[in-house]
């Protein structure tokens, strides 16, 4: 488990055939062409492939577990084989136990499909979409319902456009501190409880758990509405988490970056994020160094490191120095 998190890794909950075919059956324009097979099926796999060589008999890189797309191409050519050998085919790819499959176009399905289809359990659904619209559609739909999720104790903000993901002990003021943002023109995504789902190899998002929405909880005050309060432009849905900010109280004994030039790093769901410690003591003023926290992520990503710049400098300077030591021999 990474550093601030509260919660196991995993999807939010198990994606079923039935739970595709009710979400998206108008945005594909999905008709079940077998409604006598069972729709419990879980797809595990965000891919989706098309069964390609597969129906050639070739099957030893077929990747069973994957939904599977039959488009123009793959009816053309079933409907090419001699008669019963459409179903035979068909029937070898079914045979892996896929979740489900789609004719695309709204193509007419060859003889034997269906059966083959019916026989083995697997549902058959048709779409009107062309193929490429079709993947276009479906593709970002399964990767956010399966991308690997875990559940972090903080509060998420966007400042400047930079996610800052807010985390410390509870009391410590991560709400106090994005409030304070709020208040000053910046955006809520989410308070106490954070959803994490890893997009890409490298993209973490942030977002509300749907119960909570944008409500955030201020000790002595009790539950406010952020959106009721500031309006709709105070907050957003989800926002990539792009630093972590990690507030504590201030430690004599505790040693704290001075210079910036030995960054922190930590991981959220096996992606690096990067971290900056402030320690608070009485009278420092959280809201303006969360921004300056932004703005130099964001010179970071242009290029500009100001402590590297900083000590590049310094060093040339006092290399002339050393230079000018050597040569006094008094």
């Amino acid at each position: 488990m990474s550093e601030g998190s509260g919660g196991p890794s995993g999807t939010a909950s198990p994606l079923t055939v039935e739970r595709l075919f009710r979400d998206r059956r108008e945005s594909l324009r999905l008709t079940l062409l077998n409604p006598g097979v069972g729709l419990d099926g879980e797809v595990r796999d965000p891919d989706i492939s098309s069964p390609g060589l597969a129906l050639a008999g070739f099957t030893g890189r077929f990747a069973p577990g994957r939904l599977q797309v039959f488009g123009e191409t793959e009816i053309t050519y079933l409907g090419s084989l001699p008669e019963g050998q459409a179903g035979e085919r068909v029937g070898d790819v079914f045979g892996f136990g896929i979740p489900a499959a789609f004719v695309t176009k709204g193509l007419a399905v060859p003889d034997g499909f269906l059966e083959a289809a019916t026989r083995s359990g697997t549902p058959l659904l048709r779409s009107g979409l062309a193929t490429k619209e079709f993947y276009w559609r479906i593709k970002p739909y399964l990767d956010s319902m399966l991308a690997p999720r875990t559940h972090v104790h903080g509060s998420l903000a966007d400042v400047y456009g930079v996610g800052l993901l807010f985390v410390g002990k509870s009391g410590v003021g991560k709400s106090e501190c994005v409030l304070d943002l709020v208040e000053r023109g910046h955006r809520f995504v989410a308070d106490d409880l954070v959803v994490v789902s890893r997009r890409a190899p490298d993209v973490l998002l942030g977002e509300a758990h749907h119960l909570q929405d944008h409500h955030m909880e201020v000790r002595g005050l009790g539950i406010i509405d952020i959106r009721a309060l500031f309006g709709i432009r105070a907050i957003r849905r989800q926002k990539r988490i792009e630093v972590m900010v990690q507030l504590e109280t201030w430690g004599e004994r505790t040693s704290y970056s001075r210079t910036g030039l030995e960054p922190e790093v930590t991981e959220i769901l096996g992606v690096p994020v990067p971290k900056v410690t402030v320690p608070l003591n009485p009278g420092k003023n959280i809201t303006v160094i969360s921004e300056v926290v932004a703005m130099n992520h964001l010179l970071k990503y242009l290029g500009v490191d100001s402590a590297a710049d900083f000590d590049r400098r310094l060093r040339d300077r006092m290399r002339g120095v050393s230079e000018y030591l050597e040569m006094d021999h008094e």
